[in-house]
């Protein structure tokens, strides 16, 4: 199952993320950012071939303590996180293989 809606109690902590069971993409940009809105095909392209992962939209930008918690500088990112660990990221995402290529990283520890 996806989601690009944030947890009912908004943007979750660094904690609640490196506890989150399952696979995780944390998408980190903003709403103007015409970087993000291009990638949107790709990513949900992406995501369509892998329903087991959960997808989070993180609204970034200065003072957002998630975002720098990743040290994220550029939008959008995608880190793709499995308890507690992550697997793979991608700045600025071009296509939707690349992203797959990313979500398919193995798992264990």
């Amino acid at each position: 199952m996806t989601t690009s809606q944030p947890p009912q109690n908004g943007e979750p902590t660094r904690a609640q993320v490196d506890v989150w069971r399952g696979p995780l993409l944390l998408e980190f940009g903003t709403g103007s950012c015409g970087h993000c809105a291009a990638a949107q095909p790709a990513i949900a392209t992406a995501l369509a071939a892998h329903p087991d992962v959960q997808h989070l939209k993180v609204e970034d930008g200065r003072g957002r303590a998630l975002g720098r918690s990743f040290g994220v500088k550029l939008w959008p990112t995608l880190v793709l996180m499995h308890e507690g660990r992550e697997l793979a990221r991608l700045v600025r995402p071009r296509n939707a293989a690349d992203i797959n290529v990313a979500l398919q990283a193995p798992r264990d520890p």
